[in-house]
């Protein structure tokens, strides 16, 4: 069976002028390990502005109709891979996106719950990014800004269904030309546990119904 692989990233924003999950969710659409031979993979890149993830999401969800959906955002203040399980209900009010918006509420849905669980692997991802070698961990808190905003609407997209996994992976700041250095990652790093990683989302999709991913 052919699956659909839906892999987002997002552009720049002030404070990080070059955005690793951008060049990340190309290279893994366009690797060919064989393990992604049968797999149709399309990679997107948001802009970090809330209109366009509420513009965009819902449109790629109803044309690629993918079986899941591997999100990656930057978090510059960590020094490890971040596997997430759950989005807050909240916003910030003291950054405004690219395109200058300042959120007016603190809350994505006024008297909705505290967060929302995604429906991932978070186990079997953990374990397939740490067999790369880097220091992976899983985060209950996918923080206020943009990333945890496409979190919140990808969990509500899977509670009505489609896709079956909804995955995020936060990863750390690096340079485009940067090698491994102790102690700090490289893109191609990056690319090695989203290899891995894909290659367990590919995995659980086939072998597992949706009931089975729990956000532990």
């Amino acid at each position: 069976m052919t699956l659909t692989i839906l892999l987002t990233g997002f552009g720049p924003f002030p404070g990080a002028p070059f955005n690793p999950t951008e060049v990340l969710a190309q290279e893994l659409a366009r690797s060919r390990h064989p393990a992604f031979a049968n797999v149709r993979r399309r990679a997107h890149v948001f802009k970090v502005s809330y209109d366009a993830i509420d513009r965009d999401l819902p449109v790629l969800l109803a044309n690629e109709r993918p079986d899941a959906l591997i999100m990656f955002g930057l978090a510059v203040r960590t020094r490890h891979v971040r596997i997430e399980t759950r989005a807050r209900n909240a916003l910030t009010r003291m950054l405004p996106d690219v395109e200058g918006h300042l959120p007016l509420t603190s809350t994505i849905l006024a008297g909705g719950p505290a967060a929302l669980p995604l429906r991932t692997p978070a186990q079997r991802l953990l374990v397939a990014a740490r067999s790369t070698g880097l220091p992976v961990a899983i985060s209950h808190d996918a923080g206020h800004y943009l990333c945890n905003y496409l979190c919140w609407r990808a969990a509500e997209a899977a509670r009505k269904g489609e896709p079956r996994i909804t995955s995020f992976i936060h990863v750390p700041s690096v340079c485009r030309a940067q090698p491994h250095q102790a102690g700090r990652l490289s893109l191609d790093d990056l690319a090695d546990a989203g290899a891995a990683i894909m290659r367990a989302v590919i995995a659980s999709t086939r072998a597992f119904p949706p009931s089975q991913f729990t956000a532990r």
